[in-house]
């Protein structure tokens, strides 16, 4: 008789309906992650992301956790049947949801922006059927939204580091 304990039985992987765009999520969050981690607290509050207006690296990370933070509480309200669409004016809710983080230290944004993707991606996991408006939401907030910033937030990381670069080599 063995006196080894007990081995757990291997786990068979489920496939979710949304497999495909929660990896691409994925790889988009954790490009955004590396890129941001280049940086210090001082560049990632530097104006020059985005001109007129001003953004920075603070800025296009709690417009994304914010919107991450929205994706959920819309996916939330599926589950729960009481969803009532998405006829969203997304200039408006932009304004919204910068003005509601407006001011906040960067690492303010950073912790929100991460809460609001964990809470996203959780919520999202128990979609368990694919839908329109819930495809909707996943372009709007997470892969989608992330390759619209990914460009710029990569010139601008650079350019921060070879300032950085360069003002120690003088």
């Amino acid at each position: 008789m063995s006196t080894d304990p007990p081995q757990p039985r291997p786990q068979l992987a489920v496939a979710h309906p949304y497999d495909a765009e929660i990896e691409a999520e994925r790889r988009g969050w954790y490009e955004i992650v590396d890129l941001v981690r280049q940086l210090t607290p001082d560049e990632c509050v530097e104006p020059g992301y985005q001109r007129d207006p001003d953004w920075t690296v603070r800025d296009v990370v709690a417009h994304l956790g914010t919107w991450l933070a929205e994706a959920q509480a819309q996916f939330e309200q599926m589950r729960a049947g009481t969803y009532q669409g998405h006829e969203v004016d997304i200039d408006a809710l932009n304004a919204a949801l910068l003005a509601g983080m407006a001011g906040q230290p960067w690492e303010v944004a950073w912790i929100q922006a991460n809460a609001g993707r964990f809470r996203m991606v959780e919520e999202w996991w128990l979609l368990d059927e694919p839908t329109d408006e819930a495809m909707w939401w996943i372009r709007k907030a997470a892969s989608d939204h992330y390759g619209e910033h990914l460009e710029r937030l990569r010139d601008w990381t650079a350019e921060l580091i070879a300032r950085r670069a360069a003002a120690r080599g003088s």
